[in-house]
């Protein structure tokens, strides 16, 4: 599956746009657009897809994306049972003017939409933020609106508790052609780690022969295709030994591993420690 562009821009006329969501799980395709993001969880979880970045969301989950940074958010089957909610806020670089956030009063919001571009999450009580949102989409006057705004990403320059999601972000600097080129096959990953992955598809997913996107890949990334599809099903694999009581065989299929001899020892590679070892450590810290 491709990334989808987003046109927010033709969705309203306003300098910024908010909407609230209610389904039984979130459908939205991994995508990009070149406005900013701050989105909400209300309630639901499953697994958040920022860049080549992927980890688990619950509720209350508050992330912001830079421009054209792909993500998606996968409502887990288990959580399909009730409602996944979110709100989600769009606004352009330039909604309040080209030079706006130069000025130096907006010098620490500036700081922050330069930090998005790497995704952020905000790890500290994001009550204020909440409620906050939820009273943009409820107030008539626009102005108010407009500052209601300005007061979140005030409130989220301030903060000191964030993480920093896709920390090594590769395509960051590529031209515009070649980081499109890697969101396309970033997708098809995100798409079908968990299924049989086929290296010729991504080539094509890159419009390349596979010989060329061998080179071309490992060139940009720094490791292999395999190298990158083993490092989702493992980082699946983590989250799903912490978060669920699911079998280690069970995990390991489920990660997108046929084998488990070979999911074991990919697991002990990349975190010098078994499944199980992962597993206890964290549950004898609970």
């Amino acid at each position: 599956m491709k990334p989808a562009f987003e046109n927010i821009n033709a969705i309203n006329d306003s300098s910024f746009l908010i909407r609230k969501f209610e389904e039984k799980s979130f459908k939205a395709p991994f995508h990009f657009h070149p406005e900013y993001e701050l989105t909400l969880i209300l309630n639901g979880s499953g697994k958040r897809y920022v860049g080549t970045h992927m980890s688990d969301y619950f509720s209350d989950d508050l992330v912001l994306l830079g421009s054209n940074l792909p993500h998606c958010w996968k409502t887990e089957k288990a959580a399909q049972h009730s409602v996944s909610g979110s709100v989600v806020l769009h606004f352009g670089h330039a909604f309040l003017g080209v030079d706006f956030f130069k000025k130096a009063e907006m010098k620490s919001i500036q700081d922050l939409l330069n930090n998005s571009n790497y995704g952020i999450q905000f790890t500290g009580n994001i009550s204020i933020i909440k409620n906050k949102m939820v009273a943009v989409l409820t107030e008539k006057s626009a102005f108010k609106k407009l500052l209601l705004l300005l007061e979140i990403l005030d409130e989220l320059s301030n903060t000191k508790k964030y993480k920093l999601l896709n920390k090594q972000n590769l395509f960051a600097a590529l031209p515009t052609v070649e980081k499109e080129r890697m969101n396309l096959v970033t997708a098809y990953i995100v798409e079908n780690f968990r299924e049989k992955t086929s290296l010729d598809k991504a080539a094509e997913a890159a419009n390349m022969t596979p010989q060329s996107f061998c080179k071309y890949f490992k060139k940009i990334s720094r490791k292999t295709f395999i190298e990158v599809v083993n490092d989702y099903r493992i980082d699946f694999a983590m989250q799903e030994l912490v978060h669920t009581d699911k079998t280690i065989t069970q995990i390991g299929f489920e990660s997108g591993f046929n084998d488990i001899s070979n999911f074991y020892k990919t697991f002990k590679k990349r975190r010098q420690l078994s499944p199980l070892t992962y597993r206890n450590m964290f549950v004898k810290n609970l």
